[in-house]
C-alpha cells in the first residue's frame, strides 16, 4: 500500500465506526420507542442512506443481535460497578434501580423488545441475571420485613419493572427531568413497601455516596 492511501483508509474507517455508532444509537432509540420500527425509518433517523446500513447490519435481525450484545454488555458493567456485597436489601435495590436508570436506553430497549418478542432468546437471557438479582433482593427484604410481602417475589420484581419503564418513558419525553435517577428509585423503594421518608433518605445516601468515591 503506498502511504498517500493511509489517510483516506484511516478516514474511511473512521467515518464507517461513526456510521455504525449513529445506526445503533438511532436504533436504540427508535426501537425503545417502537420495537416495529423499520430499518428505512432508522436509516432515516439515522441520516444514512439505506445501503450503508446494510453495509454493517444485513438484516433487522443483525441489528438487533447487535443492540442486545451492546445492552448486555453496558448493563452487566453497570451493575458489576454499583453491586455491594455488604449492602442491605434496600441498599442495594437503591443501587441496582440507579444502575438501571444510568443505562435507561438499553434497559428499556430491551424491556421494550422483550415485550414484543417473548421468544427471543438473547433478549431473555440478556434480563435474566438482572431480573433474578432484583427477585432474589426483593425476596429477601420481604424476608427482612422491609419489602412489601402482598405479592410473591418475582410478581412483585415484574411490577415494579413496569414502573421502571414507564418512569424512562416519562422521563426521555422530558415532562420531568430526573438525570440521576433520584427520583425514580425513591419511587422504585415506595412502591415495593418502603416508607417515603426511609426511601428518600436511603437513595440520597446512596447517591452521595457514589458521588463522593468518584471525586475521590
Amino acid at each position: 500500500m503506498h502511504t498517500t492511501d493511509v489517510p483516506g483508509c484511516l478516514l474511511q474507517c473512521k467515518d464507517a465506526h461513526c456510521n455504525r455508532r449513529r445506526i445503533l444509537s438511532t436504533a436504540r432509540q427508535k426501537l425503545r420507542d417502537d420495537p416495529h420500527a423499520s430499518l428505512d425509518s432508522i436509516s432515516k433517523a439515522a441520516g444514512v442512506a439505506r445501503r450503508t446500513l446494510y453495509g454493517h447490519f444485513s438484516s433487522r435481525r443483525a441489528l438487533i443481535v447487535a443492540l442486545i450484545q451492546e445492552a448486555g454488555d453496558e448493563l452487566r458493567q453497570a451493575f458489576a460497578q454499583a453491586r455491594d456485597p455488604d449492602a442491605d436489601p434496600i441498599e442495594a435495590m437503591t443501587r441496582m434501580v440507579l444502575a438501571a436508570w444510568e443505562v435507561g436506553d438499553h434497559y428499556g430497549m430491551l424491556i421494550a423488545l422483550g415485550r414484543c418478542h417473548p421468544g427471543q432468546d438473547m433478549i431473555r437471557a440478556t434480563l435474566a441475571p438482572i431480573r433474578a438479582e432484583a427477585i432474589a433482593t426483593l425476596g429477601r427484604g420481604q424476608r427482612e420485613g422491609v419489602f412489601a410481602d402482598h405479592l410473591p417475589a418475582p410478581l412483585l420484581a415484574q411490577a415494579l419493572e413496569a414502573l421502571m419503564l414507564a418512569l424512562a418513558e416519562e422521563n426521555a419525553a422530558c415532562p420531568w427531568a430526573d438525570p440521576t435517577g433520584e427520583s425514580a428509585a425513591t419511587a422504585f423503594l415506595i412502591a415495593a413497601g418502603v416508607a417515603p421518608q426511609t426511601a428518600a433518605l436511603q437513595v440520597g445516601q446512596v447517591a452521595r455516596k457514589d458521588r463522593a468515591a468518584e471525586v475521590g
